[in-house]
């Protein structure tokens, strides 16, 4: 893997180099929202309807940085089911690296749902080390989903408030969100006007017509514009990273 932006000599990148480029800012007062992505070069967000068949290990590498530099995993639940999402696991050297960090041993997922329609009996629930949290609707049933240990947070009547559920996740000191998709909960931040961070994988293939973007539902306002933080590449592979242009 070689930093192509900003400039420096052609060397490898090493995982402090890393860490020092997709860290989250310090002292954080509100909830910053990265959000990871890996897509086609004709934009294509998944191939036969799974993200793995455009990743690469070195988007993986990211993948887990995300991972591990966060407080909180957030994911849609259309993601979460279509991808069979289980607890994050945490090597006891990457636990000992987060608590160094000042951050738990292993993140919390927390699943947006509007629904509730979660299955209990499902890995999310059954094969973690930490209890989900379920983001969801005054409107959605509850009872089987806090049974199965989820801690359930209602952030909306009939849909979900992001900027609410946000609020929700840093009263309980999860301020660093590390949104893994899918395409309709991305555009729903991005109209609600809050990514701070897009990670963005560029696979060097064509999946062709009929997958969907990465972002797909809600429409925004406006356009947001972002600021290139970084380039990497491997393989062909183009790890971009974009931060929120702040006004001023």
């Amino acid at each position: 893997m070689q930093l192509l932006w900003p400039t420096t000599p052609a060397e490898p990148v090493s995982d402090a180099d890393l860490e020092r480029l997709y860290g989250y800012p310090e002292g954080l007062t509100r909830s910053w929202v990265q959000v990871n992505f890996v897509s086609s070069a004709d934009g294509a967000a998944a191939v036969d309807e799974l993200s793995e068949g455009l990743s690469h290990p070195a988007d993986k590498r990211i993948f887990l940085l995300g991972r591990l530099l966060s407080d909180v995993i957030l994911v849609g639940a259309g993601t979460a089911r279509a991808e069979g999402y289980r607890g994050a696991r945490v090597s006891p050297e990457r636990a000992a690296r987060r608590v160094s960090l000042g951050l738990s041993e292993v993140p919390p997922i927390a699943v947006v749902t509007r629904s509730g329609e979660l299955d209990p009996a499902g890995p999310l629930f059954t094969d973690t080390k930490v209890p989900p949290i379920v983001i969801t609707t005054e409107k959605a049933p509850r009872g089987a989903l806090e049974r199965a240990g989820a801690e359930v947070l209602v952030a909306g009547v009939e849909d979900v408030d992001l900027h609410r559920a946000l609020d929700l996740l840093g009263e309980r000191g999860l301020r660093r969100v590390d949104c893994e998709g899918g395409p309709t909960l991305f555009a729903d931040l991005i109209a609600a006007d809050l990514v701070d961070q897009l990670c963005l994988t560029v696979a060097p293939l064509l999946a062709g017509a009929g997958e969907s973007r990465i972002a797909h539902g809600r429409p925004a306002p406006e356009p947001r514009r972002m600021d290139l933080a970084s380039a990497l590449f491997e393989d062909g592979f183009t790890m971009l990273r974009y931060r929120r242009r702040e006004s001023g």
